[in-house]
């Protein structure tokens, strides 16, 4: 029995062994075989130097920062044209104001003087050519097709003859440089290609009148209060202005003149009045 014992023990403990040494010898050989295959793709991957860009990304990259350049180099050109606007623009802004100071200044002085001398002072008129037309037709060139629509018309003797043949249909008189600036700024509309354009741009201005000198709001102001000599083109652009009813209504003796307690005819500078409570 002890030796049959130690007999099958021995066979036991070698194959133990050998199992053992060929573990390890094939877990040594794998490792080899890792260390080798490590280095041989280490040695074939190529680094970030070596890896070339393919001709159509390069073009890409240069045509993109090309645009990037232009479109910087564009962007900069138009703030330092915008910022020199915007100094011409309250420049004439200042000339403007100052240049409304001195005519009512002059007109003041012009009706004291009147009134030294016991007189009245009636601000002069340009004379032209008598004209009637047709009422309708007439109120087809001054373009009041709708009510409450309202337009600045040159004071001459011929606007004066057609104003008189259309007066039971119309109010009219001298607005003041508050009027034309709540109007334009308020209900200011351009006739651009035919089509009504809501002012609310400088540059919307500029590309229909700029060959007039005309380029802002306050340049569009000044030719309307002052008659200017582009009266008539910048009158021709603003759209005519649609005003609403006034507030509390029109008077009860609507359709008879003014001076007889209706709102038709010649208020002088009385439609600034109306004209506030219709904007």
């Amino acid at each position: 029995m002890p030796s049959s014992k130690s007999y099958v023990a021995r066979p036991f403990e070698y194959i133990i062994e050998c199992a053992g040494s060929s573990l390890v010898g094939a877990l040594s050989l794998e490792r080899n075989n890792i260390e080798v295959s490590s280095k041989v793709t280490d040695a074939s991957v190529p680094t970030l130097d070596q890896i070339l860009v393919p001709e159509t990304l390069l073009k890409k990259r240069k045509s993109q920062e090309k645009a990037r350049e232009e479109r910087t180099a564009e962007l900069e050109k138009k703030k330092k044209a915008a910022k020199e606007k915007r100094g011409v623009i309250f420049k004439r802004a200042e000339k403007y104001v100052k240049e409304y100071r001195d005519q009512e200044r002059e007109k003041i002085r012009l009706q004291r003087l009147a009134k030294q001398e016991g007189n009245f002072y009636i601000p002069a008129e340009e004379n032209i050519n008598k004209i009637a037309p047709k009422p309708r037709k007439i109120l087809q060139l001054l373009r009041l097709l709708q009510i409450n629509n309202g337009v600045f018309v040159r004071m001459t003797k011929a606007t004066l003859e057609m104003l008189k043949v259309v007066e039971p249909w119309i109010a009219y008189g001298y607005p003041n440089l508050k009027t034309v600036r709540e109007l334009i700024y308020k209900r200011g509309y351009g006739k651009v290609n035919k089509q009504r354009i809501a002012l609310t741009d400088n540059s919307i201005i500029e590309e229909n009148l700029g060959k007039y000198g005309i380029v802002c709001m306050e340049d569009l102001i000044h030719e309307i209060v002052t008659v200017g000599p582009n009266f008539k083109q910048t009158a021709n652009f603003l759209w005519p202005f649609k005003l609403s009813n006034p507030t509390g209504g029109f008077r009860t003796r609507k359709f008879r003149h003014f001076v007889e307690g209706g709102d038709l005819g010649n208020r002088e500078e009385k439609i600034n009045a109306l004209v506030r409570q219709m904007n």
